[in-house]
């Protein structure tokens, strides 16, 4: 019992984490949808990006580690960043027009996709019983999206689109992380995504009033903490434990979107979850019954 609970303690540990940075980054996407019917994109990714970069900063200066973000791969970091704000544009984009819930059951499909693009892109082999899991899931996505039905929403296909950004982010990722740290990743984003944003802000900008300025710095503070919560997951349990935490996710969503405009999931978009859920966390086991 002695030599075990240490071990325990840090799973409980990786799941609290897990837990924290789920409900934080689903409070951030409620603050970006609750804002995005007033301001342009553009000038929410800005603030998420700029504001969100502030802790990175800090966290470098006070360890001095200003050397690392010295990339081995700078046109990587440029093409990681540009994937990551792809990602944020057509996520919070697509939050102006659909349920939350909805909104991230779709984008539940990145573990799929990743799966999908780790054959071409890294060479891995994906077996019958991932290629099953991924085409199960695809599955639940059409029956969410229902295309040809009057039910069918346009701005779904910006999730589907984001999920494949962020899917490639993680690819990237997965190829760089042995020459860069995950810090100097962050920064990198941070900065061509706060650049590029910034750049078309300016034809865009609607003057916040106080309530909003500070829901837009909060966007930015909180993205952040969310992003180091889920780090702190993974470094303290392993994936087969947090991953299924992610998908607490969609009940957030269910009750903030339930909580602030009345939304509801119907029938095919629990449907669809449910396979879209069952597909990505079935992924999961088989990765770590590989590695």
């Amino acid at each position: 019992m002695t030599t075990d609970q240490p071990h325990n303690d840090r799973i409980g540990h990786g799941i609290l984490y897990a837990l924290g940075g789920v409900l934080t980054m689903s409070i951030m996407d409620t603050m970006v949808k609750w804002l995005g019917s007033g301001y342009p994109v553009s000038e929410i990714v800005l603030f998420r990006n700029l504001v969100g970069l502030l802790p990175l900063l800090a966290v470098l200066a006070w360890t001095g580690r200003f050397a690392s973000l010295r990339s081995a791969n700078p046109a990587l970091q440029v093409l990681r960043g540009a994937f990551a704000l792809g990602a944020a544009f057509m996520f919070f984009a697509a939050l102006r027009s659909i349920p939350l819930a909805e909104a991230f059951a779709l984008a539940f499909t990145s573990p799929l996709f990743i799966t999908a693009l780790s054959v071409p892109l890294l060479g891995e082999k994906v077996g019958l019983h991932r290629w099953s899991a991924v085409i199960f899931g695809f599955l639940g996505t059409l029956v969410i999206l229902r295309p040809g039905a009057e039910a069918f929403n346009p701005a779904a296909l910006l999730v589907i689109g984001a999920a494949f950004s962020y899917a490639m982010v993680m690819i990237l990722t997965r190829r760089m992380a042995r020459r860069n740290t995950t810090l100097s990743m962050m920064v990198w984003t941070a900065v061509i995504s706060s650049c590029i944003s910034g750049a078309v802000v300016p034809f865009e900008w609607v003057t916040p009033n106080g309530a909003d300025f500070l829901l837009l710095v909060m966007t930015g503070l909180v993205g952040s903490a969310g992003m180091f919560m889920i780090s702190q997951a993974y470094r303290y349990a392993p994936a087969a434990v947090v991953a299924p935490f992610d998908y607490t996710m969609l009940l957030w969503g269910t009750l903030f979107g339930w909580v602030l405009w009345r939304e509801l999931p119907d029938a095919y978009v629990g449907a669809g979850a449910a396979m879209v859920v069952v597909g990505g966390l079935y992924i999961v086991h088989r990765e770590t019954r590989r590695t």
